[in-house]
């Protein structure tokens, strides 16, 4: 038996073995639970997906397209769910988007309006979106009673809570999103809701998508040296807190952003090179 034994719900954002929602699905499927999993429908997304969901232990894996950018095809994922499953216990919300040729050291206030608008849409609106297309589907009925409960978790990163030169737009976005968890918590947590939203801020991770960011390899660096414990966080790790925050063992957690990055983010000023 494991913590998510009995639950099942959807990731949405596995790009491949090395993004942080392959990591959370993981973890989720180490500990008993029954993870489907969305593709972004273009190129080959779909072959990319598969492949590493396979690599889970997921043979026949529940793989839907999703432009998330759409409403119409993020409820199209959730109507298929529910005639698939039924019900659903979590969603995982691990996707995010900025041009990457505005995620680069002093580009920040060059930032198109539209490329503005596109990262806000796609790396914050998309939670409430999802929120509310997975609401009706996290009310049980047992033919006599109906128990609200669910939980939906997001990741962030520190760009969003302080200046990272280079991460522009996309620290934005991730400010918003952290703020979007924190309204979603209060309204979905009420008693005929019941459902938790939290977040997790990581550290820097050399995903698909964060490969885009100017000054990736730098970013890492930098949290190895100045971090409270001199390295960067796994993957695995942020599985395990996933795992929590998705799990009974959080039923009073909402609305939190809890960092896990090998302690940097608690550092005010660093230590001198030299030491």
């Amino acid at each position: 038996m494991g913590l998510m034994t009995g639950k099942k719900g959807i990731v949405f954002g596995v790009a491949n073995e090395r993004s942080y929602a392959y990591f959370i699905a993981q973890s989720l499927v180490q500990q008993g639970a029954e993870v489907g999993f969305t593709f972004l429908p273009m190129g080959k997304m779909e072959q990319r997906v598969g492949k590493a969901v396979k690599k889970l232990g997921i043979d026949e894996p529940w793989l839907v397209s999703c432009d998330a950018n759409d409403d119409e095809s993020i409820q199209a994922v959730f109507d298929k769910w529910e005639a698939d499953h039924g019900t659903l216990d979590f969603v995982v919300h691990s996707i995010a988007f900025a041009d990457k040729d505005y995620l680069r050291p002093d580009m920040f206030h060059k930032t198109p309006r539209d490329v503005y608008k596109n990262a806000i849409d796609t790396s914050a609106y998309t939670l409430v979106a999802m929120s509310r297309s997975a609401l009706p589907l996290m009310q049980k009925t047992d033919g006599t009673k109906t128990t609200p409960g669910g939980a939906l978790m997001n990741m962030s990163y520190y760009g969003g809570e302080k200046v990272t030169p280079g991460y522009n737009i996309m620290g934005v976005a991730k400010s918003c999103l952290e703020h979007t968890t924190r309204y979603l918590a209060y309204e979905l947590g009420q008693p005929d809701r019941n459902v938790r939203v939290n977040c997790i801020s990581a550290g820097p991770f050399k995903t698909l998508a964060g490969a885009g960011v100017g000054g990736m390899d730098k970013m890492i660096e930098y949290q190895e040296w100045a971090s409270s414990m001199k390295r960067c966080n796994t993957g695995e790790e942020v599985g395990d807190t996933a795992v929590y925050l998705l799990s009974d063992l959080s039923s009073g957690v909402t609305g939190e952003t809890i960092h896990v990055d090998a302690g940097f983010s608690i550092v005010g000023v660093p230590p001198h090179k030299d030491e």
